[in-house]
C-alpha cells in the first residue's frame, strides 16, 4: 500500500482522531502517534457552551471514543504535552517535554486558540475563554443565579453561552459589536430572530467594542469599550474569535496562511497534511481560500487528508469541495446551515415560516443559492442541500420548466 512507517498527528481533537482513524481504517498498520496538548483523550467540544455548561452533559461522556475503542487503533498516545516545532528535513517531531517523535508523514489538526481582550491576556480570576473542557468548568462554577457575566463577541459561541447563561439564572450582558449579531453567519432575517429571543429571555444586549477587561482586587470585574465606557460584571466570557493554533510550525517551512495553507487536496508539501480549523485551502467553486471551524468539517476534511495522505505521491487524490454545515442550539431551538448564507442578499422561504420558529429558507447571492438555513424543517433543508452545492440559479429548473407560460 505504503512505504510509510511512522505517521504522526498533531492535535487530539475530533479532526486528529478521525484522521488516525481513517489511516488505521484505510489499512496503514505502522507506528501511529497522536499529539494532544490537552491531558485528556479526545472530546466533542460542541457541548462545552450548551449541555456541559449547564450540566446536563457530565464531564464523563464528553469522550469522542472509549478506552477500548482507543486500544484498538494501536496508538502512540501522547497527551497533555504540546509540539514545540518540526524538523522537516529530519522528520521529526520536537515535543514540549522534550521527547522527539520521528514522522514520516505529518497530519496537522492543531485547531485554534481563543483571543483574549487586553487586560485578560494571562489567565485572570472571572475573565473566561471558552475552547476547553477546563474552560466549560471554570466557567460554569461562576453561572450562579443572580451574577452578572459579560457576553463579549456576537458570533456563535457567545449567543450559545449567553443563552446557557440566562437558563441557570445569570443576568446576561451581550456585547456586540456588528449592528446585527450573527447575521454574518446565518444571514440577517435568521439572526434577528435569534436577537428576538435572547431579548425575550432577558439578555441585555449593548452594542459596541470592548477595549479592554476591567480589574478589581484582583479579578475582572467587566469590560472598558473603546468610546471610553464601561460595563460592570461578575465574570466575562471573551467570546471574539480565534487564531489557528500553527505558532509551532513557524520556520519549517510549512506554508502558513491564516492556517496550514494547503492545496485543494489538503497537502501543504511534502509529508504534511491539515485537516479542521488549522486547515486553510482553495475552494474549488471560488477559488478563495477559506477555513472553516465547524465540527462537521473537522471530520471531513480528517478523512479526506487520511486517504490522501496513503494515495502517495503517485496515487490519486481528492479535491476537498465540502458543502459547510453547521448547527446551533439556542433557546430549545435548532438552527442548521448549509453553505454561507450570510452572504445571501435575497431570502426565499420554501417552507414554514419564521414567526412559527419552523422554516426552511434559501439564501441566494446575485440569483443563485449561497446557502439555507432552517429550523424544525430538516427534511426541506435537506433538499436545499443540493442547490447550495451546485450554487445553482433560483428557482431551481424543475421549477422554472414547470411555472406556466403566460
Amino acid at each position: 500500500m505504503t512505504a510509510l512507517r511512522e505517521v504522526a498527528v498533531v492535535g487530539a481533537g475530533a479532526a486528529g482522531l478521525h484522521a488516525a482513524e481513517a489511516l488505521r481504517r484505510a489499512g496503514y498498520d505502522g507506528r501511529l502517534t497522536l499529539v494532544g496538548a490537552e491531558p485528556e483523550p479526545p472530546y466533542d467540544r460542541p457541548p462545552l457552551s450548551k449541555q456541559l455548561l449547564d450540566g446536563r452533559l457530565p464531564a464523563d461522556k464528553l469522550a469522542l471514543r472509549g478506552s477500548a475503542a482507543l486500544a484498538e487503533l494501536r496508538l502512540d498516545l501522547r497527551l497533555g504535552v504540546a509540539a514545540e516545532r518540526l524538523d522537516r528535513g529530519a522528520r521529526t517531531l520536537h515535543l514540549a517535554d522534550g521527547r522527539q517523535v520521528r514522522c514520516d508523514a505529518l497530519v496537522v489538526a492543531t485547531g485554534v486558540r481563543p483571543r483574549r481582550l487586553p487586560g485578560a491576556e494571562t489567565p485572570l480570576p472571572g475573565a473566561h475563554v471558552l475552547r476547553t473542557l477546563p474552560d466549560a468548568l471554570a466557567l460554569r462554577e461562576e453561572l450562579r443565579p443572580g451574577a452578572r457575566l459579560l457576553v463579549v463577541g456576537g458570533g456563535l459561541l457567545g449567543a450559545e453561552a449567553a443563552a446557557t447563561a440566562v437558563g441557570l439564572g445569570a443576568e446576561v450582558t451581550w456585547l456586540v459589536a456588528a449592528a446585527a449579531p450573527l447575521a454574518a453567519v446565518l444571514g440577517a432575517e435568521t439572526a434577528a430572530l435569534l436577537t428576538a429571543l435572547h431579548r425575550e429571555h432577558g439578555v441585555r444586549i449593548h452594542r459596541g467594542a470592548a477595549a479592554a477587561v476591567l480589574r478589581r482586587h484582583g479579578r475582572a470585574a467587566g469590560a472598558r469599550l473603546a468610546d471610553g465606557g464601561e460595563l460592570a460584571a461578575d465574570a466575562v466570557l471573551m467570546a471574539i474569535g480565534s487564531v489557528p493554533a500553527t505558532e509551532w510550525l513557524a520556520g519549517s517551512g510549512v506554508p502558513l496562511a491564516d492556517g496550514v495553507a494547503c492545496d485543494a487536496h489538503c497537502a501543504a508539501g511534502p509529508g504534511v497534511w491539515a485537516a479542521g480549523d488549522a486547515a486553510s485551502w482553495p475552494d474549488p467553486r471560488t477559488g478563495r481560500r477559506r477555513r472553516l471551524e465547524q465540527r462537521t468539517n473537522a471530520t471531513d476534511q480528517a478523512l479526506l487528508a487520511a486517504r490522501n495522505l496513503l494515495a502517495g505521491p503517485d496515487g490519486t487524490r481528492q479535491a476537498y469541495a465540502p458543502v459547510p454545515y453547521l448547527w446551533t442550539d439556542q433557546y430549545g431551538l435548532r438552527v442548521q446551515a448549509f453553505g454561507s448564507p450570510g452572504a445571501a442578499d435575497r431570502f426565499e422561504l420554501v417552507d414554514g415560516s419564521l414567526a412559527e420558529h419552523r422554516f426552511a429558507a434559501a439564501c441566494l447571492r446575485e440569483g443563485r443559492v449561497t446557502g439555507a438555513v432552517g429550523i424544525a424543517a430538516a427534511r426541506a433543508l435537506r433538499g436545499l442541500r443540493a442547490q447550495v452545492a451546485a450554487h445553482g440559479p433560483w428557482p431551481p429548473a424543475a421549477e422554472r420548466e414547470a411555472a406556466p407560460v403566460g
